[in-house]
């Protein structure tokens, strides 16, 4: 039933979004409402304060800035908080004071290079203990919109450079770290993780169809396989607290307005309703749903119609920036486009979510004594510096030149390149303030060293060449610092193409005519590093991302072996002839005809592949004999189903693989060991590699041998076919461990048996 039209919103307060201010349940208008006993089940309690509201007042607060309700007690709130590698600059945010500045991390490309997932957990845990401690002093909220967990399906995207790279096993499992670290073991949130862009999100702007318009054509095997994973982890398996849904459409219906999406995927297949979990939608995604100029136009709706039809369809709360028109809930309900049931289920979906985290529950509840001593503490930035150690790749080391000695005697140094001295860059998008900002320039004279720096050119142009090839001839060996930054890879900016900027491309030839030798360290996504695979005298090149607040540090200390490289490439470096081969808007992942196919699984003439990485050491890796060559199917499935409390199929554990790394070199490294699993089972065609499983081993020593487990799931060994249900086929498989193959060890098993469906799709409308 639809109630009668109700008035409108004007006369409402209006809303200030300074930060919280959370309600006052001791002597407050709720104090007798059941919201206010913390011992009430969360559901119970956000089912009661929605009752106590007016219908206009529940209108009011189906938006991102929602205005509360004064005659509650409920301040106005501003559902819009980023933090997605440190708490970040936008609307919900304020800075000052004690809270002027936060630890930025590397970004997080650079930190799926770590492979470390306890070290990403330690990451969400920070940030998310400064984003408590900035709420709790009224300069942020409670709920947060990261992390990005969109696989970087191609390497034009402008946001790629957000995500922890192009496998979406590795970003399901980096997923799974960074919302347990951010919203904490329970039952009382930290913050309220938002996975997002759900789904198939991945464009922004290219040859006239933007991420407002595009319309993802994807089969259910690749949505399955590749689209979907992260926030089947997000959401079934972590009950993360909330999940954005995407501007673009999939498959004819946009993603903000689709209840197979929503409702029959998310809630239904993967349960995801255990806690009332909320869908918040991208900034106007509601707005362009509809019959907008530059929107998608779906089914001529107009605005009042797109917002009803969203809300039916799961999401509860619509975020509005400042390209469309304000969204006004009231007017849509009044044109009967939604129903009282679905109002209040989205404002109990969204008010559960706040009772999870603590914002009735008073001054001495769980989380409330964060504050400034909290933020920007040393064992932070120390973390911050760590990780962007360890997620910095060594792509070419010729001759082992690196490191270079800080005891050279009279070593002069040419640091040349447009971030060399400009640490802002390092940063990314979404970035908030960091307590300082350390670039390379900065690093490399605190170690002693004598710098003779140059600035260089971003895209076109060679800049100062004269200066940069006298500041060179001074030199001892040239360190330059190229790449892409976020002026080129940007959120609402794709590339058009990926080849090296050529204004940089012509300085380095020159650099490297001299004769000495060159370090190149690559910022930003990637760019085709063919060119200089071929020039002389570049005996190294690095590739950082985004390495954050400690950037310089990190790459220094790596250049001069004070930290030693381990990180693994999360992201295919393509050939620049990639962009004409294929067109950026097929969503399909499998070569076809001249089509070349997506990632390291399907196409294989990488210049640097997916997990590429080397060290400063020698590594070894065997496989114990103890793990078995065969595996019944049947039994498998049956010890899963009795003797443990897996509620899925497809988490049912795997047999381990037990492996003994030793380091054989002179230095002390990390290792990340990667186990690729590869086989002629399941549907055609068959992907190359995929990666199963794998861990990092820290801080071997020289002639130091560890004992590790690959631990991994049924899920990792499963294919999925045409229809999207997930299948453990039997078949011979092979693992190998480390890139590329036949890698440092492997070992071949099989699987014996019928074939067992570990996932059966949901099959969405005719």
């Amino acid at each position: 039933m639809i109630s009668p039209p109700i008035l409108g919103l004007l006369s409402l307060i209006t809303p200030v979004w300074a930060g919280i201010r959370y309600p006052d349940c001791a002597s407050g208008p709720l104090r007798s409402n059941l919201v206010c006993d913390a011992t009430a089940p969360p559901d119970a309690r956000a089912s009661a304060v929605v009752a106590a509201m007016n219908n206009n007042e529940k209108l009011a607060n189906l938006i991102n800035n929602a205005p509360g309700v004064s005659r509650l007690g409920l301040a106005a709130y501003q559902w819009w908080n980023e933090a997605l590698h440190g708490v970040a600059i936008n609307r919900g945010i304020t800075w000052g004071d004690q809270f002027s500045a936060a630890i930025q991390f590397p970004q997080a490309i650079t930190t799926g290079a770590t492979f470390n997932d306890p070290l990403i957990e330690q990451m969400g845990t920070i940030i998310a203990t400064e984003a408590r401690a900035f709420a709790n002093n009224q300069r942020a909220h409670l709920d947060f919109w990261t992390p990005n967990v969109n696989p970087f399906r191609d390497p034009r995207w402008g946001r790629g450079h957000e995500t922890p790279g192009e496998d979406a096993f590795r970003n399901k499992k980096w997923a799974e770290a960074f919302v347990k670290g951010m919203q904490g073991p329970g039952p009382t949130h930290r913050v309220i993780a938002t996975c997002k862009h759900y789904a198939a999100y991945d464009l922004e702007n290219t040859g006239g169809t933007t991420r407002f318009n595009f319309n993802a054509k994807v089969s259910m095997q690749d949505l399955v396989e590749y689209y979907m994973p992260p926030f089947q982890q997000c959401a079934r398996d972590s009950k993360v607290g909330s999940i954005m849904c995407a501007y673009n459409a999939v498959n004819g219906v946009p993603a903000c307005l689709d209840p197979y999406l929503m409702d029959t995927i998310l809630r239904k297949h993967w349960n995801w309703t255990d806690a009332n979990q909320y869908v918040v939608s991208d900034c106007d995604a509601v707005y362009y749903a509809s019959n907008v100029s530059g929107g998608h136009r779906y089914k001529n709706m107009n605005y009042n119609a797109a917002i009803g039809a969203s809300i039916e369809a799961g999401c509860d709360n619509m975020c509005w920036a400042t390209r469309g028109t304000q969204p006004n809930p009231a007017n849509a309900f009044n044109a009967r486009t939604f129903s009282q049931q679905a109002l209040d289920k989205a404002l109990t979906r969204q008010f559960e979510g706040l009772v999870r985290a603590g914002y009735f529950d008073g001054a001495n509840s769980q989380y409330r004594n964060l504050g400034a001593a909290d933020v920007n503490t040393q064992v932070a930035r120390d973390l911050a510096l760590r990780t962007a150690e360890e997620g910095i790749v060594l792509l070419k080391n010729d001759d082992n030149y690196l490191p270079i000695s800080l005891n050279t005697t009279g070593l002069q140094v040419a640091m040349v390149g447009f971030w060399a001295n400009t640490a802002d860059k390092m940063l990314g998008g979404y970035s908030g303030t960091p307590p300082f900002r350390h670039d390379p320039v900065t690093a490399a004279r605190a170690m002693g060293l004598t710098v003779n720096y140059v600035n260089g050119p971003l895209n076109q142009g060679a800049g100062d060449m004269n200066a940069a090839v006298t500041a060179a001839q001074r030199s001892s060996v040239i360190i330059f610092f190229g790449g892409i930054d976020n002026t080129v890879e940007k959120e609402s900016g794709d590339r058009s193409g990926i080849a090296w900027p050529s204004g940089q491309l012509s300085l380095l030839q020159r650099l490297a005519d001299l004769g000495k030798p060159v370090i190149v360290v690559r910022m930003g996504t990637h760019v085709d590093d063919t060119p200089l695979l071929s020039l002389p005298n570049i005996k190294a090149i690095l590739w950082a991302g985004y390495p954050g607040q400690s950037g310089g540090t990190a790459v220094m200390n790596l250049i001069t072996g004070l930290a030693s490289p381990a990180g693994r490439l999360p992201a295919t470096v393509y050939p620049s002839s990639y962009t004409s081969q294929a067109t950026y808007t097929n969503m399909a992942l499998r070569p076809s005809g001249s089509y070349p196919g997506r990632t390291y699984k399907w196409y294989p003439n990488a210049v640097f592949p997916f997990g590429h990485g080397l060290h400063y050491t020698n590594f070894s890796v065997a496989i114990s004999r103890s793990f078995p060559r065969t595996f019944s199917i049947a039994e498998l499935i049956s010890s899963c189903q009795q003797g443990s409390k897996v509620r899925y199929l497809e988490q049912c554990p795997f047999a381990a693989v037990p492996i003994t790394v030793m380091n054989s070199g002179q230095r002390q490294s990390d290792y990340v060991a990667l186990g690729f699993l590869s086989g002629t089972y399941g549907p055609t065609p068959y992907p190359i590699k995929s990666l199963a499983t794998y861990k990092r081993l820290g801080a071997l020593k020289p002639g130091e041998m560890e004992t590790a487990e690959l631990e991994w799931k049924l899920e990792s060994l499963a294919r999925v076919d045409s229809r999207g249900d997930t299948i453990l086929y039997p078949g011979t498989y092979t693992l190998v461990v480390d890139t590329p193959s036949p890698g440092l060890a492997n070992v071949t098993f099989v699987l014996e048996g019928e074939q067992v469906v570990l996932d059966r799709w949901p099959q969405p409308p005719a």
